[in-house]
């Protein structure tokens, strides 16, 4: 994680700023700082495509809400508009679907970490959604082949609702990806890696 910003900026100031448009980074606000990410792997990319037709193919069938995917704004305050790789917004909540990106408090996101995010996405960024409440926090793991699913308890606080991993599967151990936020929803890990 490498912050490029001295001071903390709003994301009014963050959108007002240039960027040369050769630059091959996006950047993200996280707690005032500017937080520059790296393109994501083809790894990454791949997980992505995967979980995104899982979620959508359900949200859509089943007309809960819709799944968006990064680059996509999620704006929590003045301070913070993180990017998650995947955002679920169910049908209660549209109206914090806005031409802007997604006002406030999404109902579930998603993570996909690599090499280069590891501290954020495990720490910050969990600590940062945790804090603004979003429901449900999954972090996708292409290189350990795992999903961990987090639900926030009465407590504010997240707790681990599900794990599903490839590793599972060798020790005959559940594989399959629940969700508290979708209950109906179930993704055989072994579809994904």
């Amino acid at each position: 994680m490498e912050a490029v910003a001295l001071r903390q900026l709003t994301y009014r100031e963050f959108r007002e700023m240039e960027f040369d448009d050769n630059d091959p980074f996006q950047y993200e606000l996280l707690d005032g700082e500017i937080m520059k990410k790296n393109a994501p792997t083809p790894w990454h990319q791949r997980l992505s495509r995967l979980l995104l037709r899982q979620l959508d193919n359900h949200v859509t069938e089943k007309k809960l809400g819709e799944v968006f995917y990064a680059p996509i704004d999620v704006f929590l305050n003045d301070y913070n508009a993180p990017q998650p790789d995947l955002i679920f917004v169910s049908e209660v909540n549209k109206a914090l679907i806005t031409n802007d990106g997604i006002m406030y408090v999404p109902d579930l996101v998603v993570e996909i970490i690599s090499p280069s995010s590891i501290r954020r996405d495990r720490f910050d960024k969990r600590d940062i959604y945790e804090r603004f409440a979003i429901p449900e926090y999954w972090i996708a793991d292409p290189q350990n082949q795992e999903i961990e699913v987090y639900s926030l308890a009465e407590t504010g606080k997240y707790e681990l609702y599900c794990i599903a991993s490839v590793q599972d599967l060798v020790r005959g151990e559940g594989f399959t990806v629940k969700s508290k936020v979708l209950p109906a929803l179930q993704i055989d890990i072994r579809s994904l890696f």
